[in-house]
């Protein structure tokens, strides 16, 4: 049964984005608390290089369960941060849609602005997109309008890091790019 409960730990755990209690992870596997701590405890040893006896495996893992905020949760161990870091921003880079990066550029030059407001400018739905900025944790929801509810979005850190600048004041002038609005016309315009 201990292993039974182990690995359905595990399985939740692996999708957990945030520490579960363990009263929490009892719920999701239909097991009493007892023995999910009892369980907890052993794969903190596994991955610790452990057995049940408390002898040394020599099987370390290159991740914990560390238990924060009042739950558990995996995270990887300090000295692979690095590796890691460097892997999820540089190696393994994720590519966004035009749609994404166009709406992207929108929030960024014209922060706060609402979803609304970015749907106006590309004069498409950008609900899913805004969405996927989100997820990705490229944007963020500043604050809420007073008067209509409706929130505003800016950029985030992360974004900031993607883009190898130390400020939005950084971003390239956009002005130069645009057309000045005279194509068209001929002659003195009065």
């Amino acid at each position: 049964m201990g292993s039974d409960i182990d690995r359905a730990l595990e399985a939740v755990l692996m999708v957990a984005d945030e520490p579960q209690g363990i009263v929490h992870l009892a719920t999701a596997v239909g097991a009493p608390v007892a023995d999910v701590q009892q369980a907890i405890d052993r794969l903190v040893a596994d991955y610790d290089g452990f057995d049940v006896n408390a002898e040394p495996t020599g099987i370390r893992r290159g991740f914990e369960l560390r238990e924060v905020g009042g739950g558990w949760r995996f995270y990887v161990r300090p000295e692979h941060d690095e590796l890691v870091t460097d892997f999820v921003l540089t190696q393994n880079p994720t590519r966004l849609s035009q749609a994404a990066l166009e709406t992207l550029a929108v929030i960024a030059y014209k922060q706060p602005i609402t979803r609304g407001q970015v749907a106006s400018i590309r004069a498409v739905n950008v609900d899913s997109v805004v969405r996927t900025l989100l997820g990705r944790g490229l944007i963020t929801e500043l604050f809420a309008d007073a008067e209509t509810g409706a929130i505003n979005y800016g950029t985030t850190e992360l974004l900031l890091t993607q883009l190898g600048i130390n400020s939005l004041d950084e971003l390239p002038q956009i002005s130069p790019l645009l057309e000045d609005g005279a194509e068209g016309f001929d002659g003195d315009i009065r």
